[in-house]
């Protein structure tokens, strides 16, 4: 059940490849991971958390563009599959780091073009930036909600 948060994030990346990026650095920056988690210690830095930051909102202007690149390109598709096992490996518990690296790439390849697949038909009948607005809400929320999920329930302190 724990490697399920690999997947999911896996998953995102499939749809935008730096959200996953930014979602851990950001929950592993405010001490939000699971305890036990394989995620390296880089992505905890206040300056990666912010860079991430910085290139996925990059590329989710970018994806806006009309001369955007096909997720499923090469450049692309490397850039999914190392993002999805970079976040796949920092919400899986540590001694299964290296399962949900893979698990996070398996599911940001597959995930890639099932979303290509689907963008392309909703941006042939909606237009580009409107079907890409409704991606970004679904991968920014997705991520937002796996690493609120990785960390468990919220502990109450004592009264």
């Amino acid at each position: 059940m724990a490697l399920i948060h690999s997947i999911l994030m896996g998953a995102v990346a499939g749809m935008r490849a730096m959200t996953p990026l930014a979602a851990v650095t950001n929950a592993a920056r405010s001490g939000n991971l699971p305890a036990d988690n394989g995620a390296l210690r880089l992505l905890s830095n206040n300056v990666a958390s912010a860079g991430m930051l910085a290139l996925a909102g990059g590329e989710l202007i970018g994806d806006k563009m009309k001369t955007a690149p096909d997720r499923i390109v090469p450049a692309g598709m490397v850039a999914r599959i190392a993002t999805g096992m970079i976040a796949g490996a920092a919400l899986a518990p540590y001694r299964q780091r290296k399962l949900g690296a893979l698990l996070g790439a398996g599911a940001a390849v597959g995930m890639a073009y099932v979303t290509f697949d689907l963008r392309m038909r909703a941006i042939a009948r909606y237009g580009q930036t409107s079907t890409g607005a409704v991606e970004d809400a679904i991968a920014v929320g997705s991520a937002a909600l796996i690493t609120q999920a990785a960390r468990g329930p919220k502990r109450r302190g004592r009264r």
